[in-house]
């Protein structure tokens, strides 16, 4: 691969990553509402946080490079987001549904992992080191989300294990009422 063919995959896969944390910005609330732990909303508000960060690092990264960060679309992102949302509107029971917005959550640190890993090699072969720091302190971040969002699935999912349709029903029957009154 030529070092400008690199360049240009480099810029095409960080525009990807930028559609791709601007989406998440708009899902994440969404998921916190959604979750009915107490610390699974905590850990979703905080990784909002965290993710306008990981879109300021980005668009410096595009400011150094004098690139628009605009102009493409993230289809993976908003597959996985649509999938998390379908979660939600099937309205499982409680536990079920936190379960269930772990792997969701968890689907799209993998993905963004991946991505910020593929974006770091590309920076490193580049030489555009300074991109590198803020590309890899996101990697971190996003694995140590994913490594949150582990330990509070080995609780929620016995939680989840342990409920039956009973539960279902009346969570369902809490949350319509709920809606209701809204």
């Amino acid at each position: 691969m030529k070092h400008s063919a690199l360049k240009e995959l480099y810029v095409d896969e960080l525009k990807d990553l930028y559609s791709a944390e601007n989406q998440l910005v708009k899902a994440l609330p969404n998921m916190a509402k959604a979750a009915t732990s107490p610390d699974l909303r905590a850990g979703f508000e905080s990784h909002l946080k965290q993710t306008h960060e990981h879109v300021s690092r980005l668009e410096k990264i595009f400011n150094k490079i004098a690139v628009s960060p605009k102009g493409k679309h993230c289809k993976g992102m908003k597959g996985l987001i649509t999938e998390g949302k379908e979660m939600i509107d099937e309205d499982p029971g409680p536990e079920e549904l936190d379960a269930g917005l772990i792997a969701a959550a968890q689907r799209v640190e993998h993905y963004e992992m991946a991505g910020y890993g593929c974006v770091s090699a590309y920076a490193k072969l580049l030489g555009e080191d300074q991109a590198l720091l803020l590309l890899r302190k996101t990697f971190e971040e996003e694995k140590e989300t994913d490594a949150k969002l582990t330990q509070l699935s080995d609780r929620i999912n016995v939680e989840a294990a342990d409920s039956d349709d009973t539960d279902r029903a009346n969570s369902q029957a809490t949350r319509k009422a709920k809606t209701a009154r809204a």
